[in-house]
């Protein structure tokens, strides 16, 4: 019998270990940015004193700006 657990990503002990993946090997990282995202920068950008960007953005960039906002405002 074969063990499982050692190729299951679901049973590794770091979970985020298999979460965690940067914006651009998104598989849906093309597709247009959420309702949710766009609601994000928007309120990031008021708290930040800056325009929301021009356009659409795909969900890898929105998610890219929404991480340089947060810390550009200390979060």
């Amino acid at each position: 019998m074969t063990d499982l657990s050692k190729d299951n990503p679901k049973l590794d002990p770091i979970p985020e270990s298999n979460t965690v993946k940067p914006p651009e090997e998104w598989v849906s990282g093309d597709e247009p940015m959420t309702g949710a995202q766009a609601s994000y920068v928007t309120t990031l950008c008021e708290e930040a004193q800056c325009e929301p960007p021009a356009g659409n953005l795909t969900k890898a960039q929105a998610s890219k700006l929404i991480d340089e906002l947060k810390s550009k405002l200390g979060r």
